[in-house]
């Protein structure tokens, strides 16, 4: 639901965004960090999620643009620690940007060249990943032709003999490296017109986003009124692949609280769930708007008793036609509504 961006080279801020009821914590090392901090930034992240449970709220980093010097070395850098739930890709512009920074995340354990990394990180060494983060990541597994020679162990006998040997196994091939749940904000008219191909192109593609500022400077939008259709786009794509929702973009007046809310509505009103923030006090503004209201929430459970008690198709007594996509949609409102309690 919330989305908290923080400045990656400012850990004391990354420490109190952990625990100020968030969703999900994006640590930044892209707008939020200036050029001559980034190695910076990349250290005290990397730091922060050695640790197998950072803070209460899962972490995200945002990492450089994908076809910029630094993206390479971060996410190498990053996509084996234990720490990490997602990575955040900056201006993909199409498939081939995924599958680019999948390879990378994949060979986590022979980082590129780089900044240079004390300690731990420096070995190149992948840290155990516990239990509980392995179901951000997507693990592969060997061809069924290369497991079944490995499996197989030949019994032989010399003719006329009835001592049999067995021959060793061959070792076991090694396992595909996890990748990192990969996150793709569009930020340019080549990315929305691609957004079902991004959103579609690699298995740990979790889930797509606008860029909204980056978009509206490419496209000379003056107001939101020319974000409708890369929005709607958006949203489209990404139900279309089967990810969830897209997140709205970030709202970037901090002040401006009442200005917030009815941008969340318009985005809900879109099928947006959810917001990117940039600071703290815009959260609970945030999940209220993009909860159902008791009113939305009194409708949705008459509609699923309704279904309950007939089955099928039918027609409510106030004259709204319930059918089995009604019904999925009450649920839904439902399962929002749980937040609350």
């Amino acid at each position: 639901m919330t989305w908290l961006y923080v400045p990656g080279d400012r850990p004391e801020v990354v420490a109190k965004a952990l625990h100020c009821g968030a969703d999900v914590v994006v640590v930044d090392l892209e707008d939020a960090v200036a050029p001559d901090r980034k190695d910076r930034a990349l250290r005290a992240t990397a730091e922060l999620l050695s640790d197998p449970a950072p803070g209460t709220a899962p972490v995200h980093v945002r990492v450089n643009a994908l076809d910029g010097p630094l993206a390479e070395t971060e996410i190498r850098t990053l996509a084996a620690l234990p720490g990490l739930a997602g990575l955040r890709l900056p201006k993909v512009q199409g498939p081939a940007d995924i599958h680019r920074a999948a390879g990378w995340a994949t060979t986590a354990a022979q980082p590129a060249a780089g900044p240079a990394l004390t300690g731990r990180l420096a070995t190149g060494r992948r840290p155990r990943t516990p239990a509980a983060a392995v179901s951000s990541r997507t693990t592969g597994t060997a061809h069924p032709a290369h497991a079944a020679r490995t499996a197989r162990t030949a019994r032989t006998a010399a003719p006329g003999s009835a001592t049999a040997t067995l021959t060793p196994a061959a070792p076991a091939p090694a396992a595909v490296p996890a990748t990192p749940a990969l996150y793709a904000l569009l930020e340019s008219a080549l990315g929305i017109e691609h957004a079902f191909a991004i959103a579609t192109a690699h298995p740990a593609l979790r889930g797509i986003a606008l860029g909204e500022a980056d978009l509206a400077t490419e496209l000379g939008v003056r107001d939101e009124a020319g974000l409708a259709w890369p929005r709607s786009r958006t949203v489209v794509a990404a139900r279309a692949a089967g990810l969830a929702p897209p997140p709205q973009s970030v709202y970037p007046d901090v002040a401006d609280l009442d200005g917030l809310a009815r941008s969340c509505a318009r985005g809900r009103a879109l099928g947006f769930l959810g917001r990117a923030a940039i600071h703290p006090r815009q959260l609970p503004v945030i999940e209220a708007a993009h909860l159902p209201s008791p009113e939305e929430v009194e409708a949705a459970a008459e509609i699923v008793r309704a279904a309950g008690a007939e089955g099928g198709a039918q027609a409510l007594p106030d004259g709204r036609f319930v059918d089995a996509a009604v019904v999925a949609g009450a649920r839904r409102v439902l399962s929002l509504a749980e937040r609350r309690s």
